[in-house]
């Protein structure tokens, strides 16, 4: 009886943890993002939106993605200080979307990036990172790269 307890209890546990919401609809998404703009003011990063909901398919595999692709992660956290924002039915967080020109109008989910002082940059449909029933590890990997701050600095562009 004691391995049967313990078998289900793994398994429920299992289970809780592929189920655990990424985003949190009684979040306050300003003071959120507020943060997340002074800590990449600090670090000289941008920081990534990802606007979408527990009941986003694409949204979970995104961030399974970024979770076990390593080359995803890494790019990732070199780039962004990276934010879930939520859209659901209980909060589609309307006034704060509507200070980013409505990123909802290309589904979800939906990228936005903001400088270090808390400017969008872009705004990225997720559609183009795709490839088949997935995500495409390399075009996640270009667009972190083209959007982080070290692509936008002017520097790097002089002539010498």
């Amino acid at each position: 009886m004691k391995k049967l307890i313990v078998i289900l209890l793994f398994l429920s546990g299992n289970s809780f943890a592929q189920d655990a919401p990424i985003y949190h609809p009684n979040a306050d998404a300003k003071a959120e993002v507020t943060a997340a703009v002074k800590m990449a003011e600090v670090n000289k990063k941008h920081v990534l939106l990802m606007i979408g909901g527990n009941w986003c398919r694409w949204c979970k595999m995104f961030d399974k993605m970024v979770k076990e692709n390593a080359s995803v992660d890494s790019a990732l956290k070199a780039n962004f200080v990276f934010q879930h924002v939520n859209f659901s039915k209980e909060n589609k967080n309307l006034s704060f979307l509507s200070e980013l020109n409505y990123p909802q109008r290309f589904g979800f989910p939906v990228f936005v990036v903001l400088n270090e002082k808390g400017e969008r940059l872009h705004t990225q449909n997720s559609a183009y990172l795709e490839l088949g029933e997935g995500y495409d590890a390399g075009k996640v990997i270009e667009f972190f790269a083209q959007w982080g701050n070290a692509a936008l600095d002017p520097e790097q562009y002089k002539d010498n």
